[in-house]
């Protein structure tokens, strides 16, 4: 059941690139930046979901968040199947990327009822299946949008997150809740999700909104500032603010958020550069693979098969304690596939090479920093663990988004005859270049966090 929820919600997470360029087609959107609201919608969602519902799993059983996850899924596929527009595509992908959080529950439940070993099944249950539901998405989604029509994939999505949401009721074990006497903070939750989504609203549209991106981000910054402060204080806090001080979450939470980035800009230029047909540009301005979304997903395989492998490769290590190492590992091997597609990105074998090694390398630092939170926390706190990750990978999502977004926005060509535009051919190498900067970045954080701990330890407890 832990796997058909991971496999599910990253299904729709991984189908959403190949298809951004069909979107951008049937609703008549002119450019990329438009299109990735999408994603935006989805972030935000996502960002919401994952601060409740793991939360929801510590005090109120796993059972029921599973099953709210899953009818919020449920709800967010009917949305655009009904309305079949871009509004209702855009309000749909918000509920979406709520349910989406359904990802990390498997972290709690699983725990819960396999004991200590319970952590490194988990993260194992939703690495591999994060694997498949990759496959399951662009190549699944690929067909039907394909052979049939984006709204069919829409309705087929529905009644898969129907029939989960009564599997989830059915076999998710009905356990006592870990916390039956805690309580979420709905006051703190409530800012949380208005400061948070301020700041990934500047992040995904600073480029379309121009100056008026700052109003957001100086409300969003301003807000987070003052509800830390208050969080701090507070009995019913949303974080555990000894789970942030506990040694290596925070440089864990900030790597998993910096993976992501990394995924989201991978995802996105390998999208849009395969996509571009280049008969259908200038001569001088002519690049591009020319592939559907189906052949676009194929493309990607290697990314999935690596994955799955990366996962297994990580799990002995971090378990022993040699997070850190790994976490450095995945890194190191994330920059090299980025910096071969960004020397190599103009032949379909490129990106067979690249994706199997970028597979490899996101995997790895997934599986070692879910480890690394889970690891530091009680079983009691799984939830709240698994959402904590779950908001920095939220917003690391967002952070490559926009900084891709930007990069492809800074110098466009038209495509004669359609009123579309598309990114200049050299904008592509700059944007992987500038995802080999977040993936090596991930050295920053585990750095200050080795720095720091002699003084720790020096503190009384």
């Amino acid at each position: 059941m832990g796997a058909l929820l991971v496999i599910l919600t990253n299904a729709v997470i991984f189908v959403v690139p190949p298809l951004l360029p069909v979107i951008e087609a049937q609703y008549h959107l002119a450019t990329l930046a438009r299109t990735t609201w999408v994603y935006t919608s989805l972030t935000l969602g996502g960002g919401a979901g994952f601060i409740l519902l793991p939360r929801l799993a510590d005090l109120r059983g796993d059972r029921h968040a599973s099953v709210v996850a899953s009818a919020f899924l449920t709800m967010g596929a009917l949305v655009p199947a009904v309305g079949n527009s871009y509004p209702a595509l855009l309000a749909g992908c918000f509920v979406m990327g709520f349910g989406g959080a359904a990802q990390l529950l498997p972290l709690g439940f699983l725990r819960r009822n396999l004991g200590q070993g319970g952590i490194t099944v988990g993260v194992a249950v939703l690495v591999v299946a994060t694997g498949i539901g990759i496959v399951a998405g662009m190549i699944g989604g690929g067909l039907i949008v394909q052979y049939l029509s984006l709204r069919s994939f829409f309705v087929i999505l529905t009644v898969a997150f129907a029939v989960t949401t009564v599997a989830s009721y059915v076999i998710v074990p009905h356990t006592p809740p870990a916390e039956p006497h805690g309580r979420i903070g709905v006051a703190g939750t409530v800012w949380m999700i208005g400061w948070v989504a301020a700041i990934l609203l500047t992040l995904t549209q600073g480029l379309v909104w121009g100056a008026g991106a700052l109003i957001p981000l100086v409300v969003g910054t301003v807000g987070g500032i003052f509800w830390v402060r208050v969080e701090r204080k507070s009995a019913t806090a949303v974080f555990d603010v000894a789970l942030m001080k506990a040694r290596s979450v925070t440089a864990a939470c900030v790597c998993i958020a910096l993976f992501a980035a990394v995924n989201a800009a991978y995802l996105l230029l390998v999208s849009d550069y395969a996509q571009v047909v280049p008969g259908a540009l200038r001569p001088g301005d002519a690049y591009g693979l020319g592939l559907s979304a189906l052949q676009t997903g194929w493309l990607m395989v290697p990314f999935a098969v690596t994955f799955l492998l990366g996962g297994a490769l990580a799990d002995r290590p971090v378990a022993r304690g040699h997070g850190v190492p790994v976490l450095l590992a995945g890194a190191g091997v994330s920059a090299a596939g980025l910096a071969w597609l960004a020397l190599a990105h103009d032949q379909q074998w490129h990106y067979l090479v690249g994706a199997a090694v970028m597979g490899l390398g996101c995997s790895v630092g997934y599986a070692a920093g879910f480890a690394m939170v889970q690891m530091a926390v009680p079983e009691e706190k799984a939830g709240m663990a698994a959402g904590v990750a779950g908001t920095f990978m939220a917003v690391g999502f967002a952070v490559g988004t926009a900084l891709i977004s930007a990069d492809l926005s800074v110098a466009v060509v038209p495509v004669p005859g359609t009123g579309q535009a598309v990114a200049a051919a050299d904008l592509y190498g700059s944007g992987y270049w500038l995802a080999v900067v977040l993936a090596l970045l991930v050295v920053v954080p585990l750095v200050v966090s080795r720095a720091r701990a002699p003084r720790h330890r020096l503190q009384p407890n």
